[in-house]
């Protein structure tokens, strides 16, 4: 369930988590990040893990939004550059190099005019004309540049030269919504998260079936896709061994299908690497793998559709710990 962050009561605008880590920026433009480090993940100069929020050191700018994912960190800053810090195994920092460091380092050629960005075992970055440029891991072309070459430094995402708003990143497939309301995917396709209605892998940009306008939001956990809809609902994707798509089964969809149990006007999506969230009316709900209790709901049981994260009221504190099975 639910329990406060030391330090963190009051002056955060924005959180990202990556695997075992989790940031925080707060309203001066700063960055704090805690949980483990060895990868330099935390950004502090050091690779000691930490289990309070502790501030990013060498951030110059003021920084105007954060992401985590597995064990690498990237912060936007107000003028439109990247800095990334961390594990560089396949150039996911985009530095032209592939040596880890724990102090935040420079995105080659994205000093300015970044709008969004999305950050994982490949990263991605919208420029303010609509452009997507793209980097690290890259066996499935979740890139996106056509090839299966993993790349150290941004390459234009292929067929996408204008018209993005958003983008993001699964484990190893990208999504963007456009400008039209309509969203493509690319990469990894095994279990049917680019939404095209395959299996099939994709090294550049794909037409999701049926999302071709009124999408507000995407969100992608590490197999499977989410959109938020301009009428309030869910829509999900791909991997669903864990119930990730909220539809009451356990059945992967190779194209959109709506999330269950959610009252209308939901508000926002979030994605972990198996479970989903929705935000509505100032409260949260959630479903999907639930071992570690990620859902929030007190318990420890996988939920195939939406559930209240508890809030301090409710909470009994009683522990329910997963059965074993072997």
């Amino acid at each position: 369930v639910p329990v406060d962050v030391t330090g963190l009561s009051s002056g955060v605008t924005a959180i990202s988590a990556g695997s075992s880590h989790a940031c925080a920026l707060d309203d001066a433009g700063s960055v704090k990040c805690w949980g483990k480090n060895i990868e330099g993940q935390l950004g502090d100069g050091t690779y000691e893990n930490r289990r309070e929020p502790i501030d990013v050191v060498g951030l110059s700018s003021v920084i105007s939004a954060i992401g985590a994912n597995g064990q690498i960190t990237c912060a936007l800053t107000t003028a439109g550059g990247i800095k990334c810090w961390g594990n560089d195994l396949y150039g996911k920092l985009g530095n032209g190099g592939l040596l880890s460091t724990p102090i935040p380092t420079d995105v080659v050629g994205l000093s300015a005019d970044v709008t969004a960005m999305a950050v994982g075992t490949h990263t991605c970055a919208v420029i303010k004309d609509g452009v997507v440029k793209c980097w690290g891991y890259n066996l499935y072309g979740e890139v996106g540049d056509k090839t299966h070459v993993h790349r150290d430094v941004p390459v234009d995402v292929l067929n996408l030269n204008t018209g993005v708003v958003a983008i993001t990143v699964g484990a190893h497939h990208t999504c963007a919504l456009l400008d039209s309301g309509g969203v493509k995917c690319w990469g990894h396709n095994a279990y049917g998260q680019l939404g095209d209605g395959t299996q099939q892998h994709q090294d550049i940009p794909v037409d999701v079936f049926g999302l071709t306008k009124d999408v507000k939001a995407i969100a992608a956990g590490s197999y499977y896709t989410c959109a938020l809809m301009a009428t309030g609902e869910i829509r999900c994707w791909g991997n669903n061994d864990y119930a990730q798509l909220g539809d009451g089964t356990q059945i992967n969809r190779l194209t959109p299908g709506t999330v269950h149990n959610l009252p209308i006007a939901i508000t926002g999506v979030a994605t972990g690497d198996s479970h989903g969230c929705a935000l509505w009316a100032g409260s949260a709900k959630c479903w999907g793998y639930n071992v570690y209790g990620e859902v929030g709901d007190g318990t420890r049981a996988i939920r195939t559709t939406p559930v209240n994260v508890m809030v301090p009221a409710e909470m009994n504190y009683e522990i329910y710990l997963p059965v074993v099975k072997g």
